[in-house]
């Protein structure tokens, strides 16, 4: 019975003795973790010394198997995605991808910015008055400069919840200076005010070769702000349709007239101006050139215009811009008289 008393008192004391050991140990250990200076680092020694049991290392998967389980993109989406710079030149106009989209109440711009200082004109309208049976010449020169300034407002975006769908102000005011003109002190002899409101549609599909890209429905207003035997107005309503290939791109627009009730200011205007418009824009690198054409394809009196547009890198976002225009209707005062006229000077945006 004794040696049984004394056998249980010695195991007791051995694992009295072991259990010392052991929390001298996890003291020690514990100490250490407490000096590693990385946080997981040392929450995973804790982890060790406390026995608690470590979780599976997560497999290295090839960056090739990524790769592959990746869902492909097309060649035009990723570099869109990568570089938006990379984007059409009417998808960045009109927002028509998603890599485009900037949202609502942005100023955006519409038709080119732009001045030119020096502009000749071939036959300045010197007389442009209706309705009166006194033609007092206005002495204009036919050097002068001009200055248009564009921009469009997004009002809304994927209106009636249709995400194709999107709303556009735009407004435009192009200013015809006799800058150089001392005799008659220098006056603005012509401003043209254009705001309109623009519904985007969206498309996508091939026709003949190109790419049609939207459809605007438009309500414009042009008036150049006068009165008496001086004022020149009208509205219209059309359809604008573009498409690219490439780095051309195509916008025709056809145009109806909302008819005068009232007092008509310039009543043949479509005899000169047409029912609508072409407009042709290729970009090369940082060059762009525009041809703009108007025609009432009439077989008797037919009548038209033509305008090219080029602009170049300068400096920076300014750009060189060089303008050439042929026909009638270079401005309302002139929807009826006919010139040509040729103009250098600078651009800040390019337009359509």
């Amino acid at each position: 019975m004794e040696r049984r008393r004394r056998g249980g008192f010695l195991s007791a004391l051995l694992l009295t003795a072991l259990s010392g050991q052991v929390h001298a140990a996890s003291v020690a250990e514990l100490e250490g973790c407490s000096a590693i200076p990385g946080d997981a680092e040392r929450l995973a020694c804790y982890d060790r010394v406390s026995g608690r049991p470590q979780p599976e290392p997560a497999p290295v998967v090839p960056a090739e198997a990524k790769a592959a389980a990746q869902p492909a993109l097309s060649a035009g989406a990723a570099q869109a995605s990568a570089d938006p710079d990379l984007l059409s030149a009417l998808s960045r106009h009109w927002e028509l991808d998603d890599e485009a989209k900037q949202g609502a109440f942005l100023f955006r711009p519409h038709r080119a910015n732009y001045f030119l200082p020096l502009k000749v004109g071939s036959d300045p309208n010197s007389t442009p008055f209706r309705n009166t049976f006194i033609q007092p010449n206005l002495g204009l020169d036919s050097l002068e400069a001009e200055l248009q300034l564009s921009f469009k407002i997004k009002g809304m975006e994927g209106m009636f919840g249709h995400d194709n769908l999107d709303l556009w102000f735009g407004y435009t005011i192009t200013s015809f200076w006799q800058a150089y003109n001392d005799s008659i002190s220098s006056p603005f002899r012509e401003t043209n005010y254009e705001p309109e409101a623009i519904l985007t549609y969206r498309t996508d599909y091939e026709l003949g070769g190109f790419r049609a890209r939207f459809i605007n429905l438009g309500l414009v207003h042009q008036s150049n702000g006068r009165g008496e035997g001086l004022s020149r107005s009208w509205n219209r309503i059309y359809a604008q349709f573009g498409l690219e290939r490439d780095n051309l791109a195509l916008l025709i627009r056809p145009w109806y007239r909302i008819p005068e009730y009232d007092v008509d200011d310039n009543p043949d205007i479509e005899d000169y101006l047409g029912h609508g418009d072409l407009q042709v824009i290729y970009r090369k690198g940082r060059n762009a050139y525009s041809l703009l054409l108007r025609n009432n394809f009439k077989d008797t009196d037919n009548r038209g215009a033509l305008k090219l547009n080029w602009s170049f890198p300068l400096y920076g976002r300014l750009k060189g811009y060089v303008q050439y225009f042929n026909g009638y209707g270079e401005s309302l005062i002139d929807y009826n008289h006919s010139q040509q006229s040729f103009g250098i000077g600078v651009s800040l945006t390019e337009g359509m």
